[in-house]
């Protein structure tokens, strides 16, 4: 299973070095170049990998051919043959990682119950949980925020929180970062990351970088720190964690070549949008991007981990920077044991990953920013790729509102044009309306359409740079000393993702500022960033609910998808922190902050952006008072936790106390009736359609994260289990109960089903009846009468975060397949591991060109054979009338082993049955 043993080393590389006063022993890059040719061109993460392929050659999931294809890969610049990737620990976060301690536990069960020892389940590699997307933004505006929004995050999510203590007891090695702590990325970045891995084995101390997969996409915000590690879903974490390999194939490589510097007045966030822009313009989907260049000499790694991060928004696998001096700069200021920073420093350069001045790898691909062109910038209304120029705000803002199709007649009409293209492909509608009078705290003003009602500083992309912080305190400064206030419709909050944010903000004595106008402390965690924004006020929602008016967040966050910052806020826009501390003052995006005063000062002259906007001077002065001492006290105690988390109490048992009164966390059916031997897979015979779904549809889209109503098959279900709506939480904290987590699958309020009519949100028709219902009460009704389903979809189906509840809800709903244009590389790989067939239409055949409605039924040959990567299969379409027609598909099992793995009916059940056998 695991590959514990040292390497079989065909090459003859394993050497040594000294590092401080130890000897480690390692596999060398040079000495492998000796017999395979100069390695040296080679992109740093690829040389990552092919470290990985010698230090684990077993001449079953690595051999020599896969070692001699990194080489080829020098001369090709791209290469299709596939790797075994063994990362050297996992990272999670709560909301994926407890279906994941679940699907461990259920594992136990499983074993238990086929006679073995349950322990045989256990990590096999490190893994650090970090609890950080729980927290909402219920409180803000007042200094006791943040511990009433722990309080009541902890008694929303007791029954979560005393599982993952029984999991923190129940396995080896598994560390859990208790809630009010910080957000994982930045805890990863600040803390867990050490950039070269150590470990004993047979009496020596093995050398190696730390790499890492993690069931959060912005996993790749650690490459800042020359770390490799990008999201995987929570099915393909959970087999990592048991010591599956990750298969993969060798990627292509675009090196971004940065020179130049910022200008004055622009932040590491005008960079990332404009990066962000131009590799989705590029496309690099599914592609390493590694960044190169004389730009980086000065560019420090807090920058370097801000574009890491958002990688999954340029939709690159990760984006890599190269250890240097830098590296070292940051891990000293973090506080990382000075013989960790020697290793470091030692290691990358005996392995040539250390970046060289004017050294430039060989890339399948370039592109090149001076850093002097960028300006300040914004991105939205609602993808993040879409940047928009500061000074362009408001006609941008303009042209949303007159490109509108005008006030519709009837609620219906509305919906169909104003459904977020994201889920439907249709042009966008922002409903044109006057503005509402408003009323709160005994002062009446009007609320028009662009007000910003959400500015939150948050999410780890920003949080975790100093520079942009201090800029935003310094700008709060500046508007207190000027008598400004944030407008009373905005709603504020300050998220950040570490204590250590907290204690230099207070040194620099910024954080006094930041209260003044409203952004007090609400939490470290990812807070709104992840739609986790809590309620409006009362007055403004109803304001909004009055005009049906088109307002806006600002927030400093790296995703701004349609309904995911807050369902009644329709544009949504990234920007910096200092800009969101701007924009709440202004309390409008339809503003020309170059031109347009924010606000009038005490004796009413108008104040601007540049009155309050601080000289880099300013930001480095204030930088230089984050300290070493501070990383030291927060991360002396991470894994500590409040008293209150400390207190819960939890059987010490190896297999858990599954209850059936508890609405968090349920015994997944996953393994029901599993026999030892796979079962044989059938073709598809008339498969009804359960939904037919545009370009473009999301993670979010197939399994929201965010909060759901009364009326819905979830809030129905948990109301007759004796939940009040109050207490409904949001799917993604009850995703450890697959019935909540079915019932939310295609249930996003901004889903639309071309089945449908002018419908939004989860609902299908159920053909045989014809009666329109919710999707999970049809897939039921289809379940007792025996009938498959499947879905069919247009382009990038299954973008945006990694959630494996998709993939698993997909498979619970009865989907026995997947067809579409094109797909997202987590959620593609997810379906197989739940054993879903994912199935590509040939290029100018889609569900317009078949002229489905969704009334049709679906057949599907050739899965009855052999399975194998990439084969062609043909789909049958029987229409209304009787006529047929069909169409070869492709199976998007790209790899051997995810044809293994659908075979076994999915990773998990693979893995339990090998365990099995090995017991």
């Amino acid at each position: 299973m695991s590959n514990d043993n040292l390497s079989k080393d065909s090459l003859k590389t394993f050497s040594s070095l000294d590092a401080g006063s130890k000897t480690f022993h390692y596999y060398s890059l040079p000495k492998a170049g000796e017999t395979l040719g100069d390695l040296n061109r080679l992109p740093f993460s690829l040389k990552v990998l092919l470290e990985n392929l010698l230090r684990n050659e077993d001449d079953s999931t690595v051999d020599r051919s896969h070692i001699d294809a990194m080489v080829q890969w020098l001369k090709d610049r791209k290469s299709d043959t596939e790797i075994q990737f063994r990362p050297a620990r996992v990272l999670m976060q709560d909301f994926t990682g407890v279906p994941g301690v679940v699907d461990l536990a259920a594992m136990r069960e499983a074993v238990k119950n086929a006679g073995k020892d349950p322990a045989l389940i256990n990590p096999l590699s490190p893994v650090d949980l970090v609890i950080d997307h729980s927290v909402m933004v219920d409180k803000f505006g007042d200094p006791s925020a943040f511990k009433d929004n722990v309080a009541i995050e902890m008694e929303r999510n007791q029954e979560r929180y005393e599982f993952l203590r029984w999991g923190q007891q129940a396995f080896d090695n598994f560390r859990v970062v208790p809630p009010g702590t910080g957000i994982c990325h930045q805890v990863n970045l600040e803390y867990l990351g050490k950039t070269v891995w150590s470990k004993d084995q047979d009496g020596k101390t093995i050398a190696y970088p730390d790499t890492l997969v993690g069931t959060d996409s912005h996993t790749t915000m650690i490459n800042g720190l020359g770390i490799l590690g990008w999201g995987v879903g929570g099915i393909e974490a959970e087999a990592a964690m048991l010591g599956q390999p990750v298969s993969m194939l060798i990627p292509e490589v675009v090196g971004f070549k940065i020179t130049g510097k910022l200008r004055e007045g622009i932040t590491a966030t005008d960079l990332v949008l404009t990066v962000t822009e131009m590799l989705r313009k590029k496309g690099v989907v599914g592609k390493f991007v590694e960044f190169y260049g004389d730009g980086l000499k000065d560019m420090p790694v807090a920058d370097r981990a801000t574009i890491a991060n958002m990688a999954p928004e340029y939709g690159a696998t990760c984006g890599f920077f190269p250890v240097d001096e830098q590296t070292l700069t940051y891990m000293r200021l973090t506080g990382r044991e000075d013989a960790q920073i020697e290793l470091v420093e030692a290691y990358a350069k005996a392995q040539g990953l250390w970046r060289e001045p004017g050294h430039e790898p060989v890339y399948t691909d370039t592109l090149a920013l001076d850093m002097g062109e960028v300006e300040a910038s914004l991105a939205g209304p609602k993808r993040p790729q879409d940047r928009v120029a500061l000074k362009d705000m408001k006609a941008s803002f303009e042209l949303l509102m007159e490109t509108a199709e005008g006030p519709a007649n009837g609620r219906e009409e509305k919906l169909e044009s104003e459904g977020g293209q994201t889920a439907i492909g249709v042009d966008d509608s922002y409903h044109h309306a006057a503005s509402q009078p408003l009323e709160m705290n005994g002062e009446k003003s009007r609320l028009d359409p662009g007000a910003v009602v959400i500015a939150a500083i948050t999410s780890c992309t920003n949080t975790s740079n100093p520079s942009v912080m201090m800029a935003a305190g310094l700008i709060a400064r500046k508007a207190v000393e000027k008598g400004l206030k944030t407008k009373p419709w905005v709603k504020t909050s300050l998220a950040p993702g570490s204590k250590v944010v907290t204690d230099y903000l207070k040194v620099a004595g910024l954080d006094d500022d930041l209260d003044k106008l409203g952004f007090n402390l609400v939490g470290y965690g990812c807070t709104t960033c992840i739609g986790n924004s809590g309620p409006l006020p009362d007055a403004v929602e109803k304001a909004i609910n009055d005009g049906d008016l088109t307002v806006a967040s600002v927030l400093s966050g790296n995703r701004n998808f349609e309904g995911r910052v807050h369902p009644q806020v329709k544009t949504n826009w990234l920007a910096s922190p200092p800009l969101v501390v701007a924009y709440a003052l202004a309390g409008n995006v339809r503003l020309d902050m170059n031109k347009d005063p924010l606000g009038t000062d005490k004796d009413g002259n108008p104040v601007y952006l540049k009155d309050l906007w601080p000289s880099q001077q300013e930001i480095a002065e204030a930088v230089e008072q984050v300290k070493t001492g501070m990383f030291r006290k927060e991360y002396a105690e991470v894994f500590d936790g409040d008293a209150t988390w400390q207190s819960i109490k939890v059987p010490e048992s190896k297999v858990y106390e599954w209850s059936d009164k508890s609405t968090y966390i349920q015994h997944p059916p996953f393994f029901e009736g599993m026999g030892e031997e796979p079962e044989a897979i059938d073709d598809i015979e008339d498969a009804n359609i359960l939904a037919l779904l545009g370009d473009s549809v999301t993670t979010d889209h197939i399994s929201p994260a965010g909060s759901f109503k009364p009326d819905t098959p979830a809030g129905k279900y948990l109301q007759e289990h004796g939940v009040q709506p109050k207490d409904f939480n949001s799917y993604g904290s009850r995703r450890g109960n697959h019935e909540v987590m079915m019932r939310g699958t295609f249930a996003n309020v901004r889903i639309r089903n071309e089945m449908l009519d002018g419908v939004e949100g989860g609902f299908t028709r159920h053909v045989p009846s014809g009666q329109q219902m919710a999707i999970y009460d049809a897939a039921m009704k289809y379940q007792e009468e025996g009938t498959p389903l499947v879905v069919i979809a247009g382009k990038e189906y299954g973008t945006g975060s990694s959630r494996d509840w998709a993939a698993k809800g997909t498979r619970l709903l009865g989907v026995k397949a997947v067809v579409a244009e094109s797909y997202e590389r987590i959620h593609r790989s997810n379906l197989i591991g739940m054993g879903v067939m994912p199935l590509q239409f040939p290029e100018g055949t889609d569900r317009k060109s078949l002229k489905l409605t969704g009334e049709e039924t679906i057949s599907i040959e050739g899965l009855s054979g052999d399975i194998k990567p990439g084969q062609e299969l043909t789909m049958t379409v029987r229409y209304p009338d009787g006529s047929t027609q069909s169409c070869k598909l492709k199976s998007r099992i790209d790899t051997a082993n995810e044809a293994v793995y659908f075979r076994h009916g999915g990773i998990l059940h693979y893995v339990v049955r090998e365990m099995l056998k090995s017991a």
